[in-house]
């Protein structure tokens, strides 16, 4: 049953690899979890009772109360699809309450960091020193998802109209304009890739010193290892660069509409989280200059 919902999720729903993967993972997990513990073979089969106890379990292992309501989310809907299916009469998730998760503000990079890293670091006029900033300019210049510029391929770059088209969750487009910086970098780096014939062979636009696509781990310590030079931050991740881009529009006045549909978002709420850091900030201007203070 959870290969045929695997299935449901990759051809109707038009689920990532990585998030198919992500789901198969956890079933396989709670699958494990009933045969060890209650010789119970048939996921499907699973009762309100074993999935409190699968909590249980994974909250004395020490799991977070992040990474529990993930896996519960992927059991809701797993469950939710064998009983739209009718191959259960009742979904026992119904009655699950999920662990409250701690409210956390985004990490992002200060601006005078950001303007370090892009304006003052020296980057090699090479593949690798131009390849390695304009994935830089991309993340922060567009709040692109790690998958998103993975998976972004040469026609979806439109220098012309100085924009890209982006295939996010679910499969769902969105078109994220580029500023002058980013252009310019485009231009350094299809000119470069072209001259010496880096990449033919794959449809991918960003590519290794081989030529081959890029892969999480790869970007992920790229940017990381710039970050390192700049910044003290907690979390240095391409995800980090995601934040930072949402953070500093909010920063300077843009519409918080207009984020979200530049981070592909698909509710308001996702990116309401953003605002929590401008308060911030204003509190801690607040507090520096008021007299009274």
């Amino acid at each position: 049953m959870v290969d045929v919902f695997l299935h449901y999720l990759q051809s109707e729903k038009r689920y990532s690899h990585h998030t198919i993967r992500s789901y198969k993972n956890d079933l396989d997990s709670f699958a494990n979890y009933l045969l060890n513990t209650y010789t119970l073979s048939d996921i499907e089969k699973a009762t309100y009772p074993m999935l409190r106890s699968w909590m249980a379990a994974l909250s004395e292992e020490g799991m977070t109360e992040k990474s529990i309501h993930r896996k519960i989310a992927c059991l809701r809907s797993f469950f939710h699809y064998c009983r739209k299916k009718e191959i259960i009469p009742l979904d026992p998730t119904l009655k699950l309450k999920t662990p409250k998760i701690p409210k956390r503000l985004p990490v992002f990079v200060e601006e005078a960091s950001m303007l370090k890293l892009l304006d003052q670091l020296e980057f090699t006029d090479s593949f690798e020193g131009v390849r390695d900033r304009l994935v830089l300019e991309l993340l922060y210049g567009t709040g692109i998802r790690l998958s998103e510029i993975i998976g972004l391929t040469d026609n979806q770059i439109n220098i012309v109209q100085q924009q890209i088209k982006v295939t996010g969750k679910g499969n769902k487009q969105r078109i994220i304009p580029l500023n002058t910086s980013v252009i310019q970098q485009l231009h350094s780096y299809i000119q470069l890739k072209k001259s010496e014939n880096i990449g033919n062979s794959t449809p991918y636009f960003i590519v290794t010193n081989k030529g081959e696509q890029t892969y999480p781990m790869f970007i992920y310590r790229l940017v990381r290892s710039y970050l390192d030079q700049v910044t003290t931050v907690e979390k240095r991740s391409p995800h980090v660069l995601r934040h930072t881009f949402a953070t500093h529009l909010l920063n300077k006045g843009a519409d918080l509409n207009a984020i979200k549909d530049l981070l592909g978002h698909s509710s308001l709420a996702a990116t309401q989280v953003y605002t929590h850091n401008t308060i911030e900030k204003l509190k801690a201007v607040f507090d520096q200059a008021h007299p009274k203070s």
